[in-house]
């Protein structure tokens, strides 16, 4: 950060901000919003894909209790209705209003002739609800959940009924007032910092799956050896002797093995094409487990660290030096904030950044939607992912503006002063910590991450040599920034 920059961002003497002009992207001003809008249609989760599936995007009813009565926010009367997954801060949701802490957001939409085949299981997906919320089923708690950025679900079979089915969503979001991962928002937008938002910001969906079905795929390419690894988690232990069949659809070549609720698999990948941004190969997979089947997809490359012809170190791509060229990718837009308009505004975004020459993007204290990450795979550009920041409110001038006019300052002071940085809440500190290590899993097959950063310029740092051990635990295959 420049000095001029630093102290800009501090506002002092500003009182009042300057008028603010709306501003819209051409993908929201040529969106049909009409009462059977469904916003980022797209199946959600490349990377296991089935075909029974749900969007439940679209117009939902909403409330906002205020504190005084948020524990009676489940008697209360709708305010209208909200279109899903935008936020109500947003333009787009055609809300408008900002959910202050201590106040209840809630959700409810109605759904008609649902079914769930004998035999089957009916999940429940949120791409991400910020921060906190709990999911009711027909008036049934169907669970509950913390992080703003993170993906989760819920099995829902057992709640179930014959004819209209409610679903509802009750959230509650400190922002800056708490000390909960949160990114650049806050309820002062001012400087470097983005308007706060809550509730619902990525895909609602539901799923039709098998009694035993692959709940969670990690792959790891090993190219020197000329195979992917592939460990899967299913449901439950099989009743039978079934198996799983594991198909590469470019090479043709396919593997079977007995089908265990933990297993993992190596198929070979002969004279392997490796990844980069250059030549970004992907090759298709398709798993066939029992009744479950479903799609995905891996790239042959590997990062890591190394030395180049002149003995000096250097970040690796595919065990040779690169030059990573990015920016500083804040992923936010105008009318919808955390959430892109379309699908095609994160494809157009990728495709400007490598069309100026960049082959890297490092992803801001943000967790976006899978979406994004699969057109990086495709289209050929590198992430660096941040951790979403957390903690009190961040000491500027400690954490930011001294370090950069006096840069000593920021090479020798403790991190474990939990109370000078903001981090006294030990609770928070091991929710972060869960959190940090839950991102890495949900993120870590993607070809396109080549790096993670749990801190940004020191903002709620704590502990950063264990925790940087404990992400090379949970990810051996990557640099940690």
């Amino acid at each position: 950060m420049r000095l001029k920059d630093a102290l800009s961002s501090l506002q002092i003497g500003r009182k009042e901000q300057s008028v603010v002009r709306e501003l819209c992207t051409v993908w929201s001003e040529k969106a049909d919003d009409g009462p059977n809008a469904v916003p980022l249609p797209e199946y959600p989760r490349p990377q296991l894909q089935r075909e029974e599936w749900t969007c439940l995007n679209g117009w939902w009813d909403y409330g906002i209790c205020p504190a005084a009565k948020a524990g009676k926010a489940s008697e209360a009367e709708a305010d209208g209705k909200i279109l899903v997954p935008f936020s109500p801060e947003t333009k787009r949701s055609g809300v408008g209003r900002t959910l202050l802490p201590g106040e209840t957001l809630w959700y409810r939409k109605v759904l008609e002739d649902l079914q769930v085949p004998e035999g089957r299981r009916l999940i429940l997906h949120f791409g991400a609800v910020d921060e906190r919320c709990v999911v009711y089923w027909n008036g049934e708690e169907a669970g509950r959940h913390r992080n703003g950025y993170l993906a989760f679900e819920m099995d829902v079979t057992a709640l179930v009924r014959k004819g209209p089915n409610e679903l509802k969503v009750f959230v509650r979001d400190d922002t800056d007032e708490g000390n909960e991962c949160r990114g650049k928002q806050t309820l002062e937008p001012g400087g470097m910092y983005y308007h706060a938002q809550s509730g619902i910001w990525q895909t609602v969906w539901l799923e039709t799956v098998p009694e035993t079905y692959l709940k969670d795929l990690r792959i790891t390419p090993v190219p020197e050896e000329e195979a992917v690894e592939l460990e899967m988690n299913f449901s439950k232990a099989p009743s039978g002797s079934e198996e799983v069949r594991i198909t590469v659809e470019e090479t043709g070549e396919s593997v079977s093995a007995p089908l265990t609720r933990h297993m993992k698999v190596r198929v070979p990948v002969r004279e392997p094409r490796l990844w980069s941004p250059e030549d970004p190969a992907l090759y298709s997979l398709r798993i066939e487990a029992g009744e479950d089947a479903v799609r995905s997809y891996f790239a042959m490359r590997t990062f890591g660290t190394g030395t180049d012809g002149d003995g000096k170190a250097r970040l690796l791509l595919n065990g040779k030096p690169y030059f990573f060229n990015g920016i500083l990718d804040q992923g936010y837009w105008p009318e919808t904030l955390m959430t892109p308009p379309d699908d095609e505004a994160l494809v157009y975004d990728i495709r400007q950044m490598k069309e100026l020459g960049f082959n890297m993007l490092r992803k801001h204290v943000k967790i976006e939607p899978a979406r994004w990450y699969y057109h990086c795979d495709r289209i050929g550009m590198v992430v660096w992912q941040d951790m979403v920041n957390g903690g009190g409110p961040v000491p500027k001038l400690l954490e930011t503006y001294l370090p950069t006019i006096f840069p000593a300052i920021g090479k020798h002071l403790r991190d474990d002063h939990y109370k000078l940085l903001a981090r006294e809440d030990e609770k928070a500190r091991k929710r972060f910590e869960r959190d940090l290590v839950r991102m890495i899993r949900q993120l870590y097959s993607y070809p396109c991450i080549g790096m993670w950063v749990p801190f940004n310029e020191g903002w709620g740092q704590f502990d950063a040599l264990r925790l940087t051990e404990k992400i090379r635990e949970a990810d051996p295959t990557r640099p940690v920034d």
